[in-house]
């Protein structure tokens, strides 16, 4: 059965990140369309117990539940608030306690919401390198949604082609050393072990032209 973890950074109770996050849940167990194991893990509850996590370096039990669920997790959704143009700090804060590598080579669906179109960019600016770094594989489409945007039918487009993605690569098999089609992603690990030949980029780069 295939693990999906939800990280919701929503502050609010209800919040429009654990709606967008609900969303983005929803049409990937449609897409996978095989049993789900879903768990969501909503990082308001939990706010105390990673700033004492980050002082004392022991996580509390709730969090320890929540850290052990990311690092099982066959896919990751992440959807934060924007804050000053970027992640919240609750987010962040989330991502700084997870073991090192506990997201090498999972992959994640990411996603912000805002009350302005103006932070659209937090997706590109902000979520992409911070997953990158921890060596994830990020589907290309992410998803930003602001107040406006959720009776817009452009947002029902995107989230569903989002999940799709995610869902590919589920299928794909980007985990546990199971064979993915030659054109998915590879995760950095598999890129630093088996580097593409330079014929092969120079090939690419031709067939790009």
């Amino acid at each position: 059965m295939t693990r999906l973890v939800v990280v919701s950074a929503g502050l609010s109770d209800p919040s429009s990140t654990r709606l967008l996050a609900d969303r983005l849940s929803e049409a990937t167990v449609r897409a996978l369309g095989t049993p789900v194991d879903l768990e969501v893990v909503e990082l308001r509850p939990l706010a105390h117990a990673i700033a004492d996590h980050l002082l004392s370096g022991f996580p509390p039990e709730p969090l320890a539940d929540a850290i052990t669920a990311v690092e099982r997790a066959d896919a990751v959704i992440a959807v934060t608030p924007v804050f000053t143009a970027s992640y919240s700090g609750l987010f962040k804060s989330f991502l700084d306690v997870l073991p090192q590598g506990a997201l090498a080579g999972t992959p994640v669906l990411v996603a912000a919401t805002a009350g302005t179109a103006r932070h659209s960019l937090v997706i590109e600016h902000a979520l992409r390198p911070v997953f990158a770094y921890l060596r994830a594989v990020v589907v290309p489409t992410g998803v930003f949604a602001a107040s406006e945007d959720f009776a817009h039918p452009a947002l029902a487009e995107r989230v569903e082609r989002a999940a799709g993605e995610l869902a590919a690569l589920l299928g794909a098999g980007t985990r546990d050393g199971v064979r993915r089609p030659a054109d998915a992603p590879r995760s950095f690990d598999e890129q630093v072990a088996e580097p593409t030949p330079f014929e092969e980029l120079l090939k690419r780069a031709s067939a790009a032209d």
